[in-house]
């Protein structure tokens, strides 16, 4: 059994954790004591952040994990039989147990640690993509997509000869699945989705995606970088094949992420990276593979990111991913009413079902002048096309002003966005 395996929390342990934290109210002033950087202010007003879906903000205890492997226990993993490189190899084996729990991988072997999504979906690209497609075959993948779900796609159909095929959003930013089940076909190799939107929010509906996909027996990779952070995820019951995302997002550090994938099929595709740790043997003649999940994992990673990542999703796991989605459900339909009762505000992106960003314009203002009056009030939204540009293009704008809540915000920072959005208003009129 690996160290991985060995560490790894029960099957139960992150339910009991959430049901636990269930019991209790949601206090989101106690959560925003945690985030020491929602104290300071912005020239001159308190800060309101509203960019979490470009990144999220760090709590103590991930500062203090990152902060206590250098002065602790720092040492190259897996390589090392003295003391500090054993116990930095075990607190870093633990995380894989952690995330495994975290979207109910069925072993801890499936989980590859990596950069981020972005890293996740060009190993994908780059791996199964290149020993499975050629010529005249097809990837498929939505108009919703953030351009790393994108451009690597589009640089393997370029080598390959293949074709991307996208299937269009609604004026909801939608995916209606009848679009999506008709570009389905014999000669589709791979579909690649995102689970939440980063432009929009829209949810998509992933199970029935993977249905759609499994029918003709190709793979469904999920990009799931907006959706870890506040949604529960259980792989096994999305029905996917690969599932990517960031730790940066889900109150971790940046350069840190994960790509999960069934056994079987990071058994049969070949490295992407060659160095250290991915090795079984090597001679000038031939070189033969490590075992999952080193063999995707070349070189020395970020060891202290990783372990604080694990501490990440310790903290978001004792809150409780369903009381955060409602947490930030709520913030949503809040601000929808309160930012669409505002006149000259158009929202983009109005799908059924959304995770918490609001996308939005101002007649007659760019948004990147909406995005600095903003900030002038101390508010930090994202201002421009969100690398989604597809998405602006659909909707015909250049750009929209984005604000996106997680954990720690309240409807009083709704408030301060909305008097925000007026002030910007009353500047350009």
């Amino acid at each position: 059994m690996s160290s991985a395996e060995t560490l790894a929390p029960p099957a139960g342990a992150a339910a009991s954790r959430r049901t636990a934290a269930a019991r209790s109210p949601y206090d989101v002033e106690a959560v925003r004591r945690d985030f020491p950087i929602l104290s300071r202010r912005v020239h001159g007003k308190p800060l309101v952040y509203l960019d979490n879906a470009a990144t999220t903000q760090k709590p103590v205890p991930v500062l203090d994990a990152e902060r206590d492997v250098y002065e602790r226990i720092y040492a190259n993993i897996h390589r090392g039989v003295h003391l500090l490189s054993v116990e930095s190899t075990d607190a870093y084996d633990a995380v894989r147990g952690k995330v495994r729990a975290l979207v109910n991988a069925p072993d801890a072997r499936e989980i590859i640690f990596l950069r981020g999504t972005t890293e996740a979906v060009n190993l994908v690209a780059q791996t199964y993509g290149r020993r499975n497609v050629g010529p005249g075959d097809e990837v498929l993948i939505t108009a919703l997509e953030h351009h790393s779900n994108i451009v690597p796609w589009q640089m393997l159909c370029e080598e390959k000869g293949a074709t991307l095929r996208v299937a269009p959003i609604n004026q909801k930013g939608e995916v209606p699945l009848d679009t999506f089940r008709a570009l389905v076909t014999d000669r589709t190799k791979i579909a690649a989705v995102a689970h939440v939107s980063n432009a929009l929010g829209t949810v998509n509906p992933i199970r029935e995606m993977a249905d759609i996909t499994h029918a003709r027996g190709i793979p469904l990779l999920v990009d799931g970088a907006q959706a870890v952070p506040r949604l529960p995820v259980d792989v096994q019951e999305l029905g996917c094949d690969f599932y990517a995302f960031s730790g940066h997002k889900v109150y971790g550090p940046s350069g840190t992420g994960v790509l999960w994938g069934r056994a079987a099929l990071l058994e049969a595709m070949p490295p992407w990276q060659g160095g250290g740790d991915m090795i079984s043997s090597v001679t000038f003649e031939k070189t033969t593979w490590n075992v999952l999940p080193y063999k995707f994992e070349a070189g020395t990673p970020n060891i202290a990111g990783v372990i604080a990542l694990g501490a990440a999703i310790d903290y978001v796991t004792s809150l409780g991913l369903d009381r955060i989605e409602a947490h930030e459900d709520d913030l949503l339909a809040y601000a929808t009413e309160c930012v669409q009762s505002i006149p000259d505000v158009r929202l983009i992106g109005t799908a059924a079902k959304k995770a918490a960003v609001l996308s939005f314009t101002i007649e007659g203002v760019h948004p990147h002048d909406i995005g600095t009056v903003l900030d002038r009030e101390g508010i930090a939204v994202r201002t421009g096309h969100h690398c989604a540009q597809p998405v602006m293009d659909f909707f015909r704008v250049p750009a929209t002003a984005r604000a996106s809540f997680g954990l720690y915000n309240t409807r009083q920072e709704v408030d301060v966005l909305a008097g925000g959005i007026r002030q910007v208003i009353r500047m350009f009129r």
